[in-house]
């Protein structure tokens, strides 16, 4: 009995090359997508029903009690630094009656949205990281998965929306607090007039000068928000996952601000026109 021998079995190729091993910057583009996707989950369940109007409250009333002590304090040095900076700036070129328009628009348009969502990032963020990853690792987000409700619906939409929210405010806050301290040590520390820093003021300020401020404001809370519960959705396994991603939603935060800040003050200064004296 002949047996017939079973022809050489070629071995098998590769089809195509794992890019995701291939690629060095694999990783990094593919946790950038999820972190798109996420932000674009968040813009969609706005507007879906129901809406979690009672997490939205009490988010807000969390988020605004760890942030405006911290952020008040911090808006009156940063608008005394401005405004002495710019009062000697404006001193040795002979320019002090501009002084008040200066620090003003500077304290607006730049100040005030960087202090309130490095606040938010720094305060709020982190406590909604460390919530979003603490019920990660004791899988309630994956039960909540399982029974069928959306953590992004439940958890993350209300969050996002709160941070937005007390951005804005902070934001007006910040303005105010800022404005009046500048005015107060250009006055009275380095003698200013104070009719020529209001005048200043009124010469070269505009409204879209606020309208921008606030625009910076309610996307930098957006961003803040956003990172900090992506972080929080997927930290790194343990206990000690949770202070990590803590840490790395605050750091990423803060460079996709300064990033984004660049960017909405180059578009305002191309498409708004500054004001003539």
């Amino acid at each position: 009995m002949t047996t017939q021998a079973s022809p050489r079995t070629a071995p098998r190729r590769p089809r195509g090359p794992k890019w995701s091993a291939s690629l060095p910057g694999a990783p990094a583009l593919r946790e950038t997508g999820k972190l798109f996707a996420l932000g674009l989950d968040v813009l969609v369940g706005i507007f879906r029903r129901p809406f979690q109007i009672r997490e939205f409250i009490q988010q807000c009333w969390f988020i605004a009690s760890v942030t405006i002590l911290p952020t008040a304090l911090v808006a009156i040095p940063f608008g005394a630094v401005i405004a002495l900076q710019l009062g000697s700036l404006t001193r040795q070129i002979g320019a002090q009656s501009f002084t008040g328009a200066a620090s003003v628009l500077a304290i607006i348009q730049q100040a005030a949205p960087i202090v309130t969502a490095l606040l938010i990032a720094g305060a709020g963020g982190s406590a909604i990281c460390a919530d979003l990853g603490s019920r990660t690792i004791r899988d309630e987000i994956a039960a909540m998965e399982v029974l069928g409700v959306s953590a992004v619906q439940r958890l993350v939409v209300p969050r996002v929306l709160a941070a937005m929210l007390v951005a804005v405010l902070l934001n007006g806050m910040v303005s105010v607090v800022g404005v009046m301290g500048g005015y107060f040590f250009n006055v009275i520390l380095q003698g200013g007039t104070p009719g020529a820093y209001m005048a200043s003021f009124n010469a070269l300020a505009q409204l879209p000068d606020l309208w921008i401020s606030e625009i910076k404001a309610l996307i930098f809370g957006f961003i803040a928000g956003v990172v900090a519960a992506y972080r929080g959705l997927n930290p790194p396994p343990g206990p000690k996952g949770v202070g990590d991603a803590v840490n790395q939603s605050v750091v990423i935060t803060f460079l996709l601000l300064f990033a984004v800040n660049f960017i909405l003050t180059t578009i305002y200064l191309n498409i708004v026109p500054p004001k003539g004296m």
